[in-house]
């Protein structure tokens, strides 16, 4: 039989974090050969998840360099995918999302598209998107049964936490849009929840961008209940999270990955791009004004009822199969199975 070759390829954490999960569910599948190219945006951090899942890519372009423009990182990108293409002449070219490894990469190969949702889906028609769109669930919540489940952490100061007689809120701050008065105020929201909740622990992996340790450190350092530590690897995040009684972010993954966890997220943002979690009710935009995040933050730890309704909403990202539906939908495509695969609903 001949297989299909099909190139996953990605750069940044984020990316491989999500495409992990589906380069291992290629991998069990005889009737495909999966070939992983990374390019190394982020180095160490896409190293670590590599490391996680026990993924040997078969071509790295290492493209990090110091400083480097987002002009930069898509002429490298552009540069060095050219010759892994001639080289394998894969049947299907994977990627993920919406960074400059992904921009870059899809410039040279498009098949199909696969949307997390029904939302996701119906924008790619009214783009004028032809071929397959098939509705799979977002691959982000498939690797948390890989990361999430285990026991323990890396990391001895999140072992030290006493889950067991506190609540734990993970919390993260890091988007440029927030830099300034509305960091400042995210922080002083965390603050003085913190002081009147003080039997609640918030723990606080610190970006290693200047700007926002400069803010952490004047704003919440200080605080007994407040854990500033270094950035976590994603085993260890996810763990945190599935621990915690809720998430207070600015972040787009974790958007999606705590509440299939069952926790309640709070986004420290104006705006979300994932509008699915509002209306799904896993999230609140809490915005970026001190009284606003206080006043949310304060009815989550005080209102069991409010807590319940957000952390028993169906999470609207996924169920935990959406690698084996794309897989399903690959080997359908390509007349490698008449099987045609069922799509996700969050219903």
């Amino acid at each position: 039989m001949t297989r299909l070759k099909v190139m996953s390829v990605f750069g940044t954490r984020p990316e491989a974090v999500k495409m992990a999960p589906l380069v291992l569910e290629l991998e069990r599948r005889p009737e495909l050969e999966s070939v992983v190219c990374v390019t190394a945006q982020h180095r160490e951090m896409l190293d670590s998840v590599l490391r996680q899942f026990d993924i040997s890519p078969k071509h790295d372009l290492n493209i990090m360099q110091s400083g480097q423009s987002l002009a930069d990182i898509t002429s490298r990108v552009l540069h060095g995918m050219a010759p892994v293409y001639e080289a394998e002449k894969p049947g299907l070219v994977l990627v993920h999302g919406d960074t400059t490894t992904t921009f870059a990469a899809a410039l040279a190969a498009f098949y199909a598209h696969f949307a997390p949702t029904k939302r996701n889906a119906e924008n790619l028609r009214r783009e004028g998107v032809e071929g397959s769109i098939w509705i799979t669930g977002n691959t982000v919540i498939d690797a948390l049964r890989y990361t999430a489940s285990g026991e323990g952490f890396s990391r001895p100061e999140l072992d030290d936490i006493d889950y067991v007689n506190h609540r734990v809120v993970t919390l993260t701050c890091h988007r440029r849009e927030n830099y300034g008065q509305p960091m400042r105020n995210i922080f002083e929201a965390v603050r003085n929840t913190a002081l009147r909740f003080p039997d609640v622990i918030f723990v606080y992996p610190v970006h290693l961008s200047p700007v926002v340790r400069q803010a952490a450190g004047e704003l919440l350092s200080g605080v007994p209940n407040i854990k500033l530590i270094e950035p976590l690897d994603a085993v260890d995040m996810h763990r945190l999270m599935a621990k915690s009684y809720m998430v207070m972010t600015d972040s787009g993954g974790l958007q999606e990955e705590a509440p299939a966890l069952g926790k309640p997220v709070l986004v420290l943002r104006r705006e979300t791009e994932r509008p699915e979690a509002v209306e799904a009710g896993t999230v609140e935009l809490a915005g970026t004004e001190r009284e606003r995040i206080e006043l949310l933050a304060a009815r989550l730890l005080s209102d069991r009822a409010a807590y319940d309704k957000m952390a028993q909403a169906v999470n609207p990202y996924g169920d935990g199969r959406a690698c084996p539906r794309i897989a399903d939908a690959i080997c359908y495509a390509f007349g490698l199975s008449d099987r045609r695969p069922e799509e996700f609903s969050a219903q």
